[in-house]
């Protein structure tokens, strides 16, 4: 083994939060056994993330062949020039990205990221709580159908289902339900953002009592129609039914009405800028974000909320569902789909290749940042000048690869489904 290999494996941690796909349901617990034949999955055991960075609540370690284990962190310290050197100076010497697998079962809060700017005053004012002062943007990449709500929908939807749900008008307000109503009959956008902020703001700040009894009715309602065959598609039956189940009697289950619900297929991504309200709701993804830990939350929780910040900070302009999708760009250079995420951050950037059955090499080209790759499907060996022997990969298996380095990945399965992420820079 070269002395100083700038390709090798990383360990990588598991997060086991409640909401996490249970035993073998999970893709991460799923990957996890595949590289690691001691790893035992618990059928009772929410697996629900696996990260790949320098994060130190779940740090990734370098294993390579010959010598002791440390975490990527202190690889980098000792070789901070590996990070490309742009990155190296605009992010102080640290891996700017952490990049996860997710599998959830149960839905996330309803939630948005503060930019930089918040994240600095939230910082200093509350520091027990947004423990950093980074902005924490946010890709989500669908391994499997994956289910979330994105953004504000236009405003005539809204007050669509004003009109048509009563319980969702007497959850807001009547009073503020009438304004938006109104609002949504002209083309002024800012009158139209000051009046979801007024409705949306009210659900959020209205009694406790209220939004329970109203929340009830509408679920009855539901159900009693489901239960005589008929169609709830209109009223969002499936999700309403999920989150009440889920958080019975919490608020979050009237936001449906104002947020987008989405679902992405396989290969299909939203980006989550700051100031976007979202949850996931269910499937599988893999997800890249900055090293932050900057949520603020307002409902689907059992955590702290802050809906006096989240109600002042969201971007209340509504756009279409179809438009929450972030698209990447294609590249299909021979045989391989190749799908580049580059989102309008210097942070992150993410590219997917699909490498189908027949094709046996793959090129990954130098970046002017450091990678890490992670083997979704399939089996094969990476190779570098720097290797003296080849590093094998197999489903989950994750490995780093400095700045302006290139990798060959021989591929000796029926295809392979990789992921690689660096800095955007």
């Amino acid at each position: 083994m070269a002395d100083n290999p700038q390709v090798f494996l990383l360990k990588c941690d598991v997060q086991k939060y409640a909401w996490g796909k249970v035993g073998a349901e999970s893709e991460v617990a799923k990957l996890c056994q595949s590289v690691n034949p001691n790893f035992q999955i618990e059928e009772n055991t929410p697996y629900a993330e696996l990260w790949m960075g320098t994060h130190p609540n779940g740090p990734s370690k370098v294993s390579i062949p010959g010598k002791p284990e440390e975490e990527l962190s202190e690889w980098i310290k000792r070789n901070p020039d590996k990070l490309g050197s742009e990155v190296k100076s605009y992010f102080k010497e640290t891996l700017p990205f952490l990049f996860k697998v997710l599998s959830v079962r149960t839905s996330l809060s309803i939630q948005a990221h503060p930019n930089l700017v918040l994240a600095e005053v939230l910082h200093k004012e509350n520091p027990k709580v947004y423990k950093d002062s980074n902005h924490k943007p946010e890709m989500a990449i669908a391994l499997t159908p994956f289910q979330g709500l994105c953004g504000f929908r236009p405003i005539k939807e809204v007050a669509r289902f004003i009109e048509e749900i009563d319980e969702f008008r007497e959850a807001i307000g009547n009073h503020n339900a009438v304004k938006l109503v109104s609002a949504s009959n002209c083309m002024d956008m800012p009158l139209h953002r000051e009046a979801m902020k007024l409705c949306f703001t009210g659900l959020m700040n209205r009694e406790a009592a209220i939004i329970d009894k109203q929340l009830k009715n509408l679920v009855a309602r539901v159900e009693d129609m489901k239960s005589n065959g008929k169609d709830t598609s209109h009223l969002e039956g499936d999700v309403l039914l999920k989150l009440n189940h889920e958080f019975p009697g919490d608020r979050g289950g009237f936001a449906i009405y104002f947020l987008n619900v989405i679902t992405l297929q396989p290969g299909e991504a939203m980006f989550l800028e700051a100031n976007l309200p979202h949850a996931y709701l269910s499937g599988d993804c893999m997800e890249c974000m900055a090293c932050s830990d900057n949520v603020v939350r307002a409902g689907l929780t059992v955590k702290f909320v802050d809906v006096h910040t989240l109600c002042e900070m969201l971007n209340y302009t509504g756009q279409a569902a179809a438009k929450t999708k972030f698209k990447g760009i294609e590249d299909r250079g021979g045989d391989v789909a190749v799908t580049v995420f580059r989102p309008f951050v210097r942070d992150f950037a993410v590219t997917r290749f699909e490498i189908p059955s027949g094709v046996n090499k793959v090129r990954m080209a130098p970046l002017k940042s450091a990678s890490i790759c992670i083997v979704i499907e399939g089996s094969g060996e990476a190779t570098n000048a720097t290797l003296s022997s080849p590093v094998p990969l197999q489903r989950g298996s994750v490995f780093f690869f400095s700045a302006e380095e290139e990798v060959f990945v021989n591929v000796n399965s029926d295809g392979m489904l990789l992921f690689r992420a660096y800095a955007g820079v």
